[in-house]
Order: structure tokens, then C-alpha cells, then sequence
């Protein structure tokens, strides 16, 4: 298993795997040329996140974005782990450990970066439990928002 950063040619990946994420958790049809353009807007500008993918004997399994939340209480970059994908196939088996140990390593190895933050539906039980393994809290913070339709 291989953890990298992701390349332009990922794009197409990873906006399926988007697509397939939303259906999924959401029954949410998400409209695929918006996703595309999303997708590709990270690659357009860094400012926005760094996609890394897993693969696995040549074929990319899994994904996920990390964006970036300026703290002024730690005077540096907390990362936000976001559209999180792995393949059903290879679920269960610590491909997203893997993966989250990564990002784990890169903000202990950089000191701008002071932590790790993620959000997580309510009734995803089974993803509370993986984080809560790697020993995140949901201790601090209750999420709030306002979307526009």
C-alpha cells in the first residue's frame, strides 16, 4: 500500500469516489460536472487542500482532502480531514489508519501545523469508532452551519 499525494491525473478518481461517497452516506445525488470542477479547483490552487490517495498494486483505493483553518490560539495551521473515501473491498482492513497515521506525521513534522480535525455525521457510529481508535476526542467542539441551497 502506497500513500501519496495526489496528481492532476487523480481527479477523475476522486471525483467518483465523491460521487459514490455522497450516494452512499446521503442517498445524495451530487451533480457530476460540479464535482469534477471542485475536484479539480484543489489542483488549480493549493491554497484550497492537498487530495492524497492510497493505492494498492497500481490501482488507487482510497482518497482524502486536507484543507487548512488558520488558528490564531496556536498561532498555525490545523488540518481538516475531509471527503474521505476507500473502496468498499478494502474497508476494514486499515487502509484509512494508514492514511490518517500519514497526515499524522506530516503536521509532527512541520511546526506551522498544530493538529488534526475532522467532522463526522451524527449516525456514522462505525466511523466515530475508528476515530476515537486513533485517539481523536469529539470532546471540544459541536459543529454548526449554514449552507445555501
Amino acid at each position: 500500500m502506497i500513500i501519496r499525494k495526489a496528481k492532476k491525473d487523480d481527479a477523475g478518481q476522486i471525483a467518483a469516489f465523491q460521487l459514490e461517497m455522497a450516494l452512499e452516506t446521503e442517498n445524495l445525488q451530487l451533480d457530476k460536472d460540479i464535482v469534477n470542477r471542485g475536484v479539480c479547483q484543489v489542483f488549480s490552487d493549493s491554497s484550497k487542500g492537498t487530495y492524497y490517495v492510497v493505492e494498492k498494486n497500481g490501482q488507487v483505493i482510497a482518497s482524502l482532502l486536507t484543507t487548512y483553518e488558520w488558528s490564531d490560539w496556536r498561532n498555525g495551521t490545523v488540518l481538516w480531514i475531509q471527503s474521505v473515501y476507500v473502496r468498499p473491498p478494502f474497508r476494514g482492513n486499515g487502509v484509512y489508519r494508514n492514511m490518517y497515521r500519514h497526515i499524522q506525521q506530516l503536521v509532527e513534522q512541520d511546526e506551522q501545523l498544530k493538529g488534526i480535525r475532522l467532522y463526522v455525521d451524527k449516525t456514522n457510529s462505525r466511523a466515530q469508532q475508528v476515530y476515537q481508535k486513533l485517539g481523536m476526542t469529539a470532546e471540544h467542539y459541536q459543529l454548526f452551519e449554514w449552507l445555501k441551497d
